[in-house]
């Protein structure tokens, strides 16, 4: 697929990856687990590994999964990291941007991590390179929001000037765009398995997309406050978005239906702003999705009953930004105040406990 996807290049501009890190990450997750055993998993760990202290220096916003144990986060303080939490291990930083981190992701296939910014550019990183790969600025405005689909072949980004922008991320090369009024964007997410996009904004809206022609497929209900963040289901069937507000007013996660285009359920219990919502990697029949707000808690939901099983305050953390979570019950979360923690879900006994700060 090109040089940026190429293995076998000569040394002078080896692009590694991840590769160095995923395979010594096998064996030393498995030794942390073993080591650790007995403390966290037969309870509340009696106190909490800080690491060697934060590894930004101002507000955490954004993170991406990679595996477990690894970690990428997008600061105010305008870097990029990638820690290995289960050693306490700063394994990368990237700086380059002119300011602060919007959001992160990592494209699993082309082993790179994206960040967006306030200085209106995406950027493209590979594991062992100081500068960026390649840049994406098109943007008139901050870029708010990122995406890759799952062949890693496209990259959505979105602006508050009004814009989503579909790149080829192979080439670099600008594709099409739609630019409809009063859209300021604050997350978008691609379809598996179609040419849907899905985004939200600060007009309240939560939209489809069709990729093939950036072209508005489907506006659903206006919700009464702003849609902050959005996740799709690994099935493609189903959207959970969640809500700006305050005093309890409006502080809700909605689940859409993709297929019937209609909503499906709300969870209500947050009593400020949520700032993120994911669907938990959840085994067997009970499907789980967590939510992170302002109101310094993480909660678990049963994504079918509506029911909080779990949930954690963070005391003193300020607005809980970001999630990520991982197949071995793993769930990180970024702060404003205390940069980035990683808990541990125990569905069975209705617990969420803290692990690590880093």
């Amino acid at each position: 697929m090109g040089k940026l996807f190429s293995k076998n290049k000569g040394p002078k501009h080896q692009a590694q990856g991840f590769d160095s890190i995923e395979g010594g990450m096998k064996s030393r997750s498995n030794r942390h687990e073993e080591s650790r055993h007995g403390k966290y998993d037969a309870g509340v760990p009696a106190e909490i590994h800080a690491g060697n202290g934060p590894v930004h220096s101002d507000s955490v916003v954004s993170l991406a999964k990679i595996q477990p144990g690894l970690c990428v986060s997008g600061s105010k303080d305008k870097t990029i990291v990638l820690y290995d939490y289960h050693n306490h291990r700063l394994e990368d930083r990237w700086t380059g941007h002119d300011r602060e981190i919007t959001k992160v992701c990592y494209g699993i296939h082309c082993r790179g991590v994206f960040s967006a910014s306030r200085d209106k550019t995406v950027k493209l990183w590979h594991r062992g390179h100081a500068s960026p790969i390649r840049e994406f600025n098109r943007h008139e405005l901050v870029v708010s929001a990122i995406d890759l689909n799952n062949d890693n072949s496209l990259l959505c980004s979105g602006s508050r000037d009004n814009t989503l922008k579909l790149w080829d991320v192979e080439t670099g090369q600008f594709l099409r765009e739609n630019k409809t009024s009063r859209n300021l964007v604050t997350d978008v997410k691609f379809v598996a398995d179609s040419h849907l996009l899905v985004q939200t904004g600060e007009d309240k809206e939560v939209r489809l997309f069709d990729t093939r022609t950036m072209s508005i497929t489907h506006n659903f209900p206006r919700k009464q406050y702003i849609q902050m963040c959005c996740d799709v289901s690994p099935d493609g069937n189903y959207c959970l978005t969640c809500s700006n507000g305050f005093g309890g007013n409006g502080c809700e996660a909605t689940l859409w239906d993709l297929r019937s285009l209609q909503i499906i359920q709300e969870y209500h219990g947050h009593s400020e702003a949520l700032e993120s919502c994911i669907f938990l990697p959840s085994p067997g029949d009970r499907p789980l999705l967590a939510t992170s707000s302002r109101d310094c808690s993480v909660r678990v939901w049963d994504q079918n009953s509506r029911a909080c099983i779990a949930q954690c305050t963070i005391s003193c953390s300020g607005p809980l930004t970001s999630l990520i979570a991982y197949e071995d019950n793993s769930i990180c979360v970024s702060s404003f105040n205390e940069g980035i923690h990683e808990l541990k879900l125990y569905p069975s006994e209705g617990r969420l406990v803290q692990r690590t700060r880093f």
